[in-house]
């Protein structure tokens, strides 16, 4: 029987377990020379694509876009030149016109009498009766003036008279005042001449202070 060769002692050199695993490996990872093909295989110039993704990685760099500039309403646009919206000047009311321009019988009737009345019954008077109508001026030489609306009142039992007069039919037209205590007036004097703009509240005042002049009314 022949003996073992030892084959080192033959002049042959075994084979490494290196050399034979490293062209598999090469030949794994090496790239197709036929199309170009990605491995995965990592370098050190190739970013890694996970690191790369804002959605898995927080750290990653995020590239920020300026967002879009807003433009303004119209309404606020026209608010800044000075404009107001039209909502605003729907919603501002028509301010009501004033009692003193309502018309002359209607301003007489429904405000100045009950407004002469209170302030008169405030004033220590009880019984005053008034009316508003129109008839002849009761003075005499005063027959020319013929009719005219005139406001008439009596009070103490009847006995103190006096007669607001309006021969234009108008409050801020000329006025005219008389009155009498037991007999028929002998005056016509003129009323509030010198006011620019009558109202409601000077024509109460008026006549207030006029008949306090004759001593007729509670506190004289």
């Amino acid at each position: 029987m022949a003996e073992a060769t030892n084959h080192n002692e033959a002049g042959e050199v075994a084979p490494s377990t290196v050399d034979k695993q490293a062209p598999t490996v090469a030949e794994e990872h090496a790239p197709s020379t036929d199309s170009p093909e990605a491995t995965d295989i990592p370098t050190s110039n190739a970013p890694d694509p996970k690191a790369a993704n804002p959605e898995t990685n927080p750290n990653a760099a995020k590239t920020t876009t300026a967002p879009p500039k807003r433009e303004k309403p119209a309404a606020a646009a026209k608010a800044a030149d000075g404009e107001k919206p039209a909502a605003a000047k729907a919603a501002k009311k028509e301010k009501p016109p004033a009692v003193e321009d309502k018309p002359f019988s209607e301003f007489i009737q429904q405000y100045y009498l009950p407004a002469l009345q209170k302030a008169v019954a405030q004033e220590g008077v009880k019984d005053l009766q008034i009316d508003f109508v129109k008839q002849q001026v009761p003075i005499k030489g005063m027959e020319q003036l013929g009719e005219c609306w005139q406001v008439v009142g009596n009070f103490a039992d009847g006995v103190r008279h006096f007669n607001l007069y309006f021969p234009d039919e108008d409050i801020q037209g000329k006025k005219a005042f008389s009155c009498n205590e037991g007999k028929h007036p002998s005056t016509l004097e003129s009323f509030l001449i010198d006011e620019r703009k009558i109202t409601l509240d000077l024509l109460v005042y008026g006549l207030i202070q006029r008949l306090n002049g004759q001593k007729w009314l509670g506190r004289n």
